[in-house]
């Protein structure tokens, strides 16, 4: 009996087997990150830039430091390569306190920008900020502050709180309270939080300007191509353009710096190119890095592109009737919609390619 019985569970387990795949795959579908199948020729990853170096303090765990060669200020970028190609490669730049996930599904599992760019045929590449997520930090500096007990010699590595994120990101008008009309996904604060970075750049020499200088390498890897930029990264966006405009297809700031901006700017570089400044709501009066200075910052120098002659235009969500929107809008409940207002205004503005690019 009991032998029949085992008999019966080995007959029984393939088909239960079977069941189980089958309401896993149910319960994937019925997750729906993507907004349908999406078609590659390519997905991956490299790294651009860096430089070996000789580490005195690689490893200090033991009794004695650790001597060896490492990589740093290397810059990771990860690519999807659309089946049928209709648009410009787009290199999208996180920023401050983040890494290339703010551009991946979003925090309440619904498609993101790198995979939605993708589905309408532009080569997208996401990176990681040198020194940020999975483009690394070099831990030398803090190993020697350590072994020497010279505190002051340890650089300062921050992670934005939730209090101040709450109010520098504007997702609401005072921390725990969102906007009557927020379209943050507010069921997944611990998700999106969890995709806070620590600002590691700091332990490598030059900081920020690592990422500008990869951003240059990238456009020449991959160019001509559209750079799409996020807050902090707007700065380091505009100086790779400035350096390349012959490899920009068009420059995309989303609540980025726009400054700054010299007459030698507008007359030359900037006036190769295409330049969208885009900017969600409640931004007027509200104290924060994201709010009157930089926004007015933005408008202004996007009045004197226009003004020398350039194509460039200042979007304000709320006057295009989309509301509710904050600083992380790429991840908002309605973040397809503003997808495709950028998208649009891409494929109307775009610099075409010159002749032997």
């Amino acid at each position: 009996m009991a032998q029949r019985a085992a008999g019966r569970r080995r007959i029984l387990s393939p088909a239960l087997a079977a069941l189980f795949v089958s309401c896993a795959a149910a319960n994937v579908a019925q997750a729906g990150s993507l907004g349908g199948p999406l078609v590659l020729s390519d997905e991956g990853s490299f790294f651009i830039g860096g430089e070996s170096i000789l580490s005195e303090t690689a490893d200090v765990r033991g009794n004695a430091p650790v001597k060896g060669t490492i990589q740093r200020r290397q810059m990771y970028v990860q690519y999807r390569i659309p089946a049928e190609i209709n648009g410009a490669p787009i290199i999208m730049v996180h920023g401050a306190n983040h890494t290339g996930v703010t551009f991946e599904t979003t925090p309440d599992g619904r498609e993101g920008w790198a995979t939605y760019f993708a589905r309408k045929g532009f080569p997208v590449y996401v990176v990681d900020q040198s020194g940020r997520g999975r483009s690394n930090f070099d831990p030398s500096s803090l190993n020697s502050a350590k072994l020497s007990g010279r505190v002051d010699a340890m650089p300062s590595i921050a992670i934005a709180t939730r209090e101040s994120a709450w109010m520098s990101y504007r997702l609401g008008p005072k921390f725990g309270t969102f906007w009557p009309d927020s379209r943050f996904p507010q069921q997944a604060l611990d998700q999106y939080f969890s995709q806070s970075a620590s600002m590691a750049e700091t332990t490598l020499p030059g900081a920020l300007e690592n990422t500008s200088e990869n951003l240059k390498r990238l456009l020449d890897r991959i160019g001509p191509a559209i750079l799409l930029t996020h807050s902090q990264s707007g700065a380091l966006g505009l100086v790779a353009a400035k350096a390349r405009p012959e490899k920009m297809r068009a420059l995309v700031s989303v609540e980025g710096d726009c400054v700054p901006m010299s007459a030698e700017d507008i007359g030359g570089p900037m006036k190769r190119f295409p330049m969208l400044s885009v900017w969600g709501d409640h931004t007027f009066g509200f104290p924060s890095r994201n709010g009157d200075d930089r926004r007015n910052g933005c408008s202004t120098s996007i009045q004197k592109l226009r003004d020398g002659g350039a194509r460039a235009d200042f979007v304000l969500l709320p006057e295009r009737g989309i509301s509710g929107n904050s600083h992380m809008m790429m991840l908002e409940t309605n973040n397809l919609q503003i997808a495709d207002l950028i998208i649009d205004w891409i494929k109307a503005n775009q610099a075409p390619v010159a002749v032997g690019k």
